[in-house]
């Protein structure tokens, strides 16, 4: 994957996006491709607006599963879905495979307070 590198910063524009980051709960580079992914997401969708109104003004729409596909940033897959980098599962399908896997909440389980306080008290 390519890096790219900005030098010369100014002092005060590096910790205005640290500053950022800390208020997204991001890291600085995670945060600087955040900024870079928004400004270049309409360019992308852009490309793939013409395609498809061209198919709408022919009268010929396409079946979801013809359109185009919507392409990726960063290998995090299709700009405006969900993103997860890969060789990860996204939270949304975390949280599918969960439920599915434990359909049941747990029942008369011990409270996190109650564990802490035994193990503080076995000391």
């Amino acid at each position: 994957m390519p890096n790219l590198s900005i030098k010369d910063v100014p002092e005060a524009w590096a910790e205005a996006l640290r500053q950022r980051a800390i208020r997204n709960h991001r890291s600085l580079q995670g945060e600087l491709m955040a900024i870079v992914e928004a400004a270049i997401a309409p360019t992308v969708s852009s490309a793939i607006a013409p395609a498809v109104s061209q198919a709408d003004a022919a009268g010929t729409a396409t079946a979801p599963a013809q359109q185009p596909a919507l392409p990726t940033l960063r290998g995090l897959g299709p700009v405006g879905r969900d993103p997860a980098p890969s060789g990860r599962n996204s939270v949304r399908q975390v949280m599918a495979e969960l439920k599915a896997k434990y359909p049941e909440p747990v029942a008369r389980a011990p409270l996190g307070r109650d564990i802490i306080r035994a193990e503080r008290d076995a000391r």
